[in-house]
């Protein structure tokens, strides 16, 4: 199936942001069709926005109203292997996500961009950049705003960040440019290995004018030929990092763009995010020279790498945005330390080995606070590791301790459902807790 051409039935599984984005795209088509919403959630988040003409299904499973769709849409979040979405399937009835709906209406180019790490600054930096070079650009998906809500946006260009669940329900994407950022352990609770994780990734490529690899992480390249360019930190003639009278500087080719002191952001790991919104920029047929002040005044996302207070001497970090092993890796990779390190690590763990980063924390000046759910398995990784209960208990046990020099990190290396709604909830009281414990409450945020 690709269009709702002779669709009349259809149930949306799942609410929150994405599950009413997919249900206001519905209620705008010219046919009229009968929109059925289904939540295991005894209270679906969104549930008082809902019109009275959708019925309503919440605290469990309607097969029933599943066998009877000509079309399911489901959330991201929800599992295909689910079994009431294995039955449906099996009795012939398509199932989707909100990124296929968004493929069947969009008029305009699309760029879009996965991987475990740093999408989302590549995302935001590139749509930046576009609107930098005057292209009036949506930016949106995983981040930000719903696909589908985009579509109402007067844009010449939209940018995606897309998650591997997003690409498991999408099959007629045609994109201008794609990028695979990375591959790291993520989400070994939803999938079946790596290798699983990895195909789930490459789908993004399917239907992709230019794909934009890592040519320092082999697993991004697909499988079959494709129109491919790499990028990487190396002199490779494509895009990457040449020294030019002792200066470092990203290139194109032989071409320098713009010297990596220039760059706003901060950290070897955004240099090379720098250089793939250069190639995406590239491959929509933007001239990257037009666009490359954004990478000037880019400072990033909040919750990564956010320095929310820095008072007295000592920065507090809202890294909250690290979900997995690689993230946290990355955030660490580019600190500078004068003093103590205090890392706040923990939370839903994924079921990811974290014993990678031993070797990173062995050689730091560090005390290491391990909190949370899965708080228990960084124990063993640094010798200063300590147990708490919460984030809270953390920052008010160490604060009276902290001295000039020292930075307070949260990069949980997990995922926040243990105790928050999501990243930016954790992010968001981490933040209200250095305030009020640091005595600055108005302090200015930008980015490490």
């Amino acid at each position: 199936m690709q269009g709702l051409a002779g669709v009349k039935q259809v149930v949306v599984v799942g609410l929150g942001v994405t599950g009413l984005s997919v249900i206001r795209h519905l209620q705008r088509q010219p046919q009229p069709l009968t929109i059925r919403v289904i939540d295991t959630r005894l209270s679906p988040p969104g549930l008082e926005q809902i019109s009275g003409d959708v019925e309503v299904h919440s605290g469990s499973w309607n097969i029933e109203w599943l066998l009877g769709a000509d079309l399911i849409v489901a959330n991201p979040g929800i599992a295909l292997s689910s079994p009431e979405l294995v039955t449906a399937q099996q009795a012939g009835i398509s199932i989707i996500g909100d990124i296929e709906l968004f493929a069947w209406s969009v008029k305009v180019p699309v760029i879009a961009i996965t991987g475990s790490n740093g999408k989302s600054t590549v995302t935001d930096l590139t749509g930046e950049m576009a609107k930098s070079a005057g292209i009036k650009t949506a930016i949106g998906g995983n981040i930000g705003y719903a696909a589908l809500d985009l579509l109402e946006q007067d844009a010449e260009l939209y940018v995606l960040e897309l998650s591997s669940f997003q690409l498991e329900t999408t099959s007629s994407l045609r994109l201008k440019a794609a990028a695979f950022l990375n591959l790291s352990e993520d989400h070994m609770d939803r999938y079946e290995g790596m290798s699983d994780y990895r195909r789930a990734k490459l789908r993004i490529f399917d239907h992709a004018d230019v794909c934009i690899v890592n040519r320092e992480d082999k697993q991004t390249s697909p499988d079959t030929p494709r129109n491919t360019v790499s990028f990487g930190l190396d002199s490779n003639h494509e895009y990457g990092v040449m020294l030019i009278d002792g200066q470092e500087w990203l290139c194109k080719g032989d071409r320098p763009i713009i010297t990596c002191s220039e760059i706003g952001l901060v950290g070897r790991h955004n240099v090379a995010n720098c250089l793939v919104a250069i190639a995406l920029i590239d491959a929509a047929g933007i001239d990257c020279f037009n666009a490359v002040s954004a990478i000037k005044t880019y400072h990033g996302l909040a919750h990564r790498c956010q320095v929310v207070v820095n008072s007295n001497g000592v920065r507090w970090v809202n890294d909250s945005k690290a979900t997995n092993v690689a993230s946290t890796k990355a955030a660490l990779s580019g600190l500078q330390l004068d003093g103590t390190l205090h890392l706040l690590v923990g939370g839903d763990g994924k079921g990811a080995d974290f014993s990678e980063l031993k070797e990173l924390l062995t050689p730091l000046k560090l005390q290491l606070h391990c909190y949370g759910a899965d708080g228990e398995v960084f124990i063993p990784l640094h010798e200063s590791a300590k147990r708490w209960k919460s984030i809270e208990e953390v920052i008010k046990s160490i604060t009276p301790h902290l001295q000039s020099g020292d930075i307070v990190m949260l990069s949980p290396a997990c995922a926040s459902f243990d105790q928050f709604t999501n990243f930016m909830a954790r992010g968001d009281e981490f933040t209200r807790l250095a305030k009020l414990y640091s005595g600055d409450i108005n302090c200015e945020q930008h980015s490490i």
